[in-house]
């Protein structure tokens, strides 16, 4: 379960596209609203954002969108109990809201849209929201026995718009080619062929790096935004460490062929010390030296032998 978070100014654009009859789309919950018809339902918005002029964005726009692995579970009642957790836990309480489920993807998902002007005309918090809402998806993931997709990987790349394209992309580029590179400009080098820029972040006026960006195009992420794994100190880490690595094994195979060396010399002088006994310019094994001598001494013993 995962969610991604919206806040605008429209209520009727936000509803026209909730309640859009292409995307099939099912009214699960209501709150404070008329929900006679859409213009009712807009209306209704629209009249409590009077209650506090000073907010510019009040429209709140959640999709809660589940892994198709969990279809089965997830009842229209299912999904609209695990959305009211969501927005309790996330504060959204004492307010206007609605809850439609889309059928135009293969994964269940449904969509919130709440007003950010309560009921008493109190603003609904947004700090930190994305953080606490990715916490809070792990807990109702957890509770709820829905699965775990498995990070990025998963992700159709394919399927996804402008800037969420571009940043899989880059996520994609840098997944490849971190743990193959020993240096920042080799790994540099590997994402430009990409078409990635890499520009570096500076403490002050000093040479201190203290943050990279990833730039394709025209859209510029920073490393850590992409993924927590890829901000600069933790991508600098893995290069030191894959340098570390590569000395050491270049050191190992440097001393395996010594070794091999040394040993070639040694079984090369044994089995010189074999050979010394040949007839110099012959080609003989020691088998056929040692039988050759033998012949020579039992020819000797025969001419040796007294006649009767």
């Amino acid at each position: 379960m995962i969610a991604k978070i919206v806040k605008g100014k429209s209520f009727k654009g936000v509803i026209n596209y909730v309640l859009d009859k292409a995307k099939q789309t099912e009214l699960l919950a209501a709150e404070g609203v008329r929900y006679k018809s859409r213009e009712s339902i807009i209306r209704s918005f629209v009249a409590q954002t009077g209650l506090n002029p000073k907010v510019s964005k009040t429209v709140g726009h959640i999709s809660l969108d589940f892994s198709a692995q969990d279809r089965d579970k997830l009842t229209n009642a299912k999904m609209a109990q695990i959305a009211k957790e969501y927005m309790a836990k996330m504060g959204i309480v004492n307010t206007q809201y609605i809850i439609g489920r889309h059928y135009d993807k293969e994964h269940p998902h449904i969509h919130l849209v709440f007003n950010r002007v309560d009921n008493n005309g109190k603003t609904i918090p947004d700090k930190n929201d994305r953080y606490r809402s990715e916490k809070i998806c792990k807990e109702l993931t957890e509770a709820h026995n829905l699965y775990f997709a498995q990070g990025k990987e998963n992700v159709k790349v394919h399927r996804l718009k402008d800037p969420d394209k571009t940043k899989y992309e880059i996520y994609d580029a840098l997944k490849a080619a971190v743990p193959k590179c020993k240096n920042w400009n080799e790994l540099t080098t590997q994402l430009k062929k990409q078409g990635i820029e890499t520009t570096f972040k500076y403490k002050g006026n000093t040479d201190e790096v203290q943050g990279v960006m990833f730039q394709k195009n025209g859209y510029m992420f920073n490393g850590s935004k992409i993924d927590r794994q890829f901000s600069y100190s933790k991508i600098d880490y893995q290069l030191n460490q894959n340098e570390r690595e590569h000395e050491i094994q270049t050191k190992q195979e440097h001393s395996h062929s010594q070794n091999q060396s040394s040993v070639l010399e040694s079984v090369g002088s044994a089995l010189g010390g074999l050979f010394d006994i040949q007839p110099s310019g012959t080609d003989y094994s020691p088998d056929e030296v040692e039988f050759q001598r033998q012949q020579r001494l039992n020819r000797k013993k025969k001419r040796r032998r007294p006649h009767l």
